[in-house]
C-alpha cells in the first residue's frame, strides 16, 4: 500500500498539563513509522523561537497561535502533516487557524483534561505559582480558556493513555485519507 500524500494539520487544545504534547509524540512516532514527513509544532517551543518576545495577552496569545496557523498552513499546503500542540485558549483564534490551514485539511482536537487532574499533574509548576499569586494569566485560573464549540476529536486523558488517545485520531486520520489502516502501531 502506497503512503498517503494528503496533507494535514492536528490541532491539539487544552490546558497546560493535558496532555497535548505526549499524544503528539506518539502521533508523530506513528505517522513517521508510516512514511509521513510529519512536523511538530509545540506550543513551548514555538514560544522560544518563532513567537519569542510575545507575552501573554489577549493580544498576544492570538498572535502567537496565528504564526502557528500560518506556518502549519504552508507544511499543509505542500502536503506535510503537523502536529500542533498549543494551548490556543479562545474559539475565534482556533477558527482563524482553521481558515488560514484550510477546514478540510484541519483536524481540531480538544484535549478535555478536567482542570483538577491538569493542576496534579502540573509538570512546569505553573498551576502552584498562579494559587500562590506568584504567575499571572494563567489560562483556567485567572485567564479563560474557551472550550471548541465543534472539535473533531475530545480527548479525556484523566480516563486514557498516550496510546489509546492516539488511536481516536488516527481513525480520523484514516477517514480522512491521511493514514492507512494497517500503519497503526
Amino acid at each position: 500500500m502506497t503512503t498517503p500524500t494528503t496533507g494535514c494539520c492536528v490541532w491539539m487544545t487544552g490546558l497546560s498539563g493535558a496532555g497535548k504534547s505526549t499524544i503528539a509524540q506518539v502521533l508523530v512516532e506513528r505517522l513517521t513509522a508510516a512514511g509521513r514527513i510529519v512536523t511538530l509544532l509545540d506550543g513551548d517551543v514555538v514560544r522560544t523561537h518563532l513567537s519569542k518576545g510575545l507575552g501573554f495577552s489577549k493580544a498576544d496569545r492570538d498572535a502567537n497561535v496565528l504564526r502557528i496557523a500560518f506556518v502549519a498552513s504552508e507544511i499543509v499546503r505542500h502536503g506535510g502533516v503537523v502536529i500542533v500542540a498549543a494551548v490556543s485558549p479562545y474559539e475565534s483564534t482556533r477558527n482563524q487557524a482553521r481558515t488560514m490551514v484550510g477546514p478540510e485539511s484541519f483536524l481540531l482536537v480538544h484535549v478535555a483534561t478536567p482542570l483538577a487532574v491538569c493542576e496534579r499533574r502540573d509538570v512546569k509548576g505553573l498551576y502552584a505559582r498562579a494559587r500562590r499569586g506568584e504567575l499571572s494569566g494563567l489560562t483556567g485560573i485567572d485567564d479563560p480558556y474557551e472550550p471548541p464549540v465543534h472539535p473533531d476529536v475530545v480527548l479525556d486523558t484523566a480516563n486514557a493513555t498516550p496510546d489509546g488517545s492516539a488511536d481516536a485520531i488516527w481513525r480520523v486520520l484514516v477517514s480522512r485519507g491521511v493514514a492507512t489502516p494497517t500503519s497503526v502501531s
